[in-house]
């Protein structure tokens, strides 16, 4: 039960940032969040295989995994972070959001190749090409489909404005579209973050067509969702917490703190390759890189495939169990206290 209140609690929580983001300033970054995203997958996954293959002697498989699962990037910690500095609409928080936003996709398409080459030894083309003709399908359809269910949400509002219909039928929607992209092979928080995204008071939709934006209603619906938001969104962070069973680790075991000290380290430092690529100032760089640090429960559910196809064993599992905690727990108050320092210097350009 909590791990499904947690599911719903990122869900919401994504949604919530899709309801805060001006589209407009994303487009603008979208170039950048390409290159921290691109940055962000290659480096991890690549230092990873070889830190995992060459320096530990693991077969290519385990390799495999432990690369993929250091690529990935918790939208829900990360979004949570940058909101609680009052970033939101800043330019880090645009970059960001959409580099995590592609590197979910791309560890989604990842997954399921190691799923597949971990199930048959061998990678299937056609099964990927599909997964991920299905992710673009879904943002290409699914924000238009919010859009006008949002309208006749509207509509029914004013013909009975019912007290706790707002967030009944919107929380209705989110998960809709969160089992819609479940349903298509993407995450389920990214549905969350689509509704969240069609409903904001800045969205407009490809190619030129629109549909009327009610400032009013979205500022209605933003007032009439933040409590659910904040009641569901805590959570999560507690499930991520249960999902660390530290009786596992093998505190005494050489071998263990070095393979998990060595990729801890790549998965810190790999995450600025892609920061490091884009032209903002040092600092700005810097927290972007910072932010997307945070594994949680992304890396989660890699590291727990890789376990559950038995391809980890327990020691291994355990390591990045321990590279996880970190990276999720520790990463925002890293975060904070570099922006409290170095933040200032950011306000301008924001």
């Amino acid at each position: 039960m909590t791990s499904l209140l947690g599911e719903i609690g990122v869900i919401l929580l994504l949604f919530g940032v899709g309801l805060e983001t001006d589209m407009g300033k994303m487009l603008e970054t979208g170039r950048k969040s390409v290159l921290v995203a691109i940055g962000g997958f290659i480096a991890p996954f690549f230092l990873g295989f070889v830190t995992s293959y060459y320096l530990f002697n693991t077969s290519i498989l385990v390799a495999l995994f432990c690369g993929g699962t250091l690529t990935a990037t918790s939208i829900g910690i990360t979004a949570r972070t940058l909101m609680d500095l009052k970033l939101q609409n800043s330019k880090e928080e645009h970059i960001t959001i959409g580099a995590a936003v592609l590197d979910d996709i791309l560890g989604v398409i990842l997954l399921a190749l190691l799923y597949e080459f971990s199930a048959t030894g061998s990678v299937n083309l056609m099964n990927t090409s599909r997964v991920m003709l299905f992710i673009v399908l879904f943002f290409l359809i699914a924000p238009m489909l919010a859009k006008v269910f949002s309208s006749l949400i509207q509509k029914l509002y004013r013909i009975d404005p019912a007290p706790g219909l707002i967030p009944t039928t919107i929380v209705s929607l989110v998960l809709f579209f969160a089992w819609l992209a479940h349903l298509l092979g993407a995450p389920e928080l990214l549905g969350g973050f689509a509704a969240g995204l069609a409903l904001s008071r800045r969205f407009f939709l490809p190619f030129g067509m629109h549909l009327k934006t009610d400032s009013e209603f979205s500022e209605h619906i933003h007032s009439e969702m933040t409590p659910v938001i904040q009641l569901f969104t805590p959570i999560f962070f507690v499930t991520v917490g249960l999902g660390l069973d530290l009786r596992d680790v093998d505190w005494l075991s050489a071998g263990f703190w070095l393979f998990s000290m060595a990729l801890l380290g790549v998965a810190i430092f790999s995450k600025f390759a892609g920061a490091l690529l884009i032209s903002e100032p040092l600092t700005r760089r810097i927290v972007i890189g910072m932010a997307m640090v945070p594994r949680g429960e992304v890396g989660l559910v890699f590291a727990g495939l890789g376990m559950s196809a038995g391809v980890f064993d327990r020691d291994i599992y355990t390591a990045l169990i321990m590279v996880i905690a970190y990276t999720t727990l520790l990463s925002p108050f890293w975060i904070r206290l570099y922006y409290r320092t170095w933040g200032s210097s950011l306000l301008p350009e924001n």
